[in-house]
This record gives structure tokens, sequence and C-alpha cells, in this order.
């Protein structure tokens, strides 16, 4: 199972500043279209684990901006699981423009698994096991969910 998911989505007029480039807390939000489509791939949804009982609230998350993206760029967001421990994610995303390949910014979030009472807790099995799985084959996997946004 691969543990890289391509997301493809388009800059909009809104997410544009009065200079035309990309403000840059949009790349956060694209960093968790990302994370769910990855985890959709993995076989649940986000939603699925808030039944459950489970949350990833975010407790770090890091962008480096390298390029503008621009109004009406298609963009690539490119997400694998880089971590995991019982209670802790680390996702990574690189943010590509389609047309040429380019890389515009790239970062990581955290996240710590927590229950219904937003305490600290671990993940069921029915979770840790593909998570298990994508974080292992993480550094040798190629991309193979495509998602358009």
């Amino acid at each position: 199972m691969s543990t890289i998911c391509e997301t493809t989505l388009r800059v909009r007029y809104a997410e544009t500043d009065q200079m035309a480039v990309v403000y840059h807390s949009n790349y956060l939000i694209w960093f968790e279209v990302g994370r769910v489509e990855l985890l959709r791939q993995l076989g649940f949804s986000y939603l699925e684990m808030e039944t459950d009982g489970m949350n990833l609230p975010v407790v770090e998350v890091k962008c480096r901006y390298k390029h503008p993206a621009r109004y009406d760029d298609e963009l690539t967001i490119r997400t694998r699981l880089a971590q995991m421990r019982e209670s802790l994610l680390r996702f990574h995303y690189e943010v590509l423009r389609k047309s040429d390949g380019l890389l515009l910014a790239e970062g990581e979030s955290v996240h710590v698994v927590v229950g219904r009472d937003l305490k600290r807790t671990h993940l069921t099995e029915k979770y840790r096991n593909a998570l298990q799985a994508a974080a292992a084959s993480a550094s040798s996997a190629t991309p193979s969910c495509t998602t358009q946004s």
C-alpha cells in the first residue's frame, strides 16, 4: 500500500492577496485536505475516527514557502505519514505546481490522539494497523491516491 496521496486543487481568487499571491494560511488548509484524503486512502475517514471517539488535534505545524502559488494555478498536494506512535502522528506535505512540478511549499503537522474528554489516548487497533503500515512504507512509496478537490 502506498503512503503517498496526491490531491489536485486549483487556486481560487479568494485565496490570494492583493499581489495575486496565495495568502500563507491557505497552505495549512490544503495540508488538511491532503491529510483527510490520505486517511480515506487508508480505508477510513476522519469523521469515522471522530465517531469512534478519537480526535487528532494539531499540536505543531510548519510550512516553508519556496515559491509563490498564484490565482488559477493547478496544484498537487502530496501527503504522507512520516511518523506514527500510539498517540502521535506526523504528516509531511509538499505543494507542487502541476504544470511544471515546481515545489512551492513543504511542511508538516504533528497531531496527538485524544478521546472525547480531550485527554491523550492510544489509537484503537482498527486505525493503528493501517497507520503503522502507512508509516512503515512512507520512505519507499510512490503516489497511488489521486483526488480532485
